[in-house]
């Protein structure tokens, strides 16, 4: 029976669920690129088309957000595995997305605050402790 006492820090779990929120909101914008080009309808607000932020056509904004989740998650992917130049990426990445969803603040303003505030968690996660979590991530 091993007598390991070895603990992780807490900076890396908070990496670890930065890792998991940033995998998820790249399948869901996925989701949302999918959504736009199948079904146009589905974004139609009130005030039509003039009252969105991006004037694109769905197509445009459809294959923008499918790419873009995938950043995203390969963002996500290279947390995972506790690379430095991930943490960098994965900053710039979930700022990116934490704008861009201003733009879909009039058609989903609950999502929009939830997604901006799933995006300043992942922020503090990215920014307190990264050489605790490194160390543990890679070990």
């Amino acid at each position: 029976m091993s007598t390991d006492s070895y603990k992780a820090s807490s900076a890396t779990g908070w990496v670890i669920f930065a890792a998991a929120v940033m995998f998820t909101v790249g399948a869901i914008d996925i989701i949302q690129g999918l959504t736009a080009l199948l079904k146009e309808t589905t974004y139609v607000i009130p005030g039509g088309e003039g009252s969105l932020l991006v004037t694109t056509n769905y197509d445009t904004w459809g294959w923008t957000l499918i790419i873009w989740g995938v950043v995203v998650m390969l963002s996500a992917a290279s947390l995972f595995a506790g690379r430095g130049w991930g943490r960098w990426f994965g900053i710039a990445a979930i700022l990116v997305n934490m704008i861009v969803q201003i733009t879909w603040f009039p058609a989903y303003p609950l999502w929009s605050l939830v997604a901006i505030g799933l995006g300043v968690a992942v922020l503090w996660a990215l920014t307190a402790g990264w050489k605790d979590a490194k160390a543990d991530l890679r070990g």
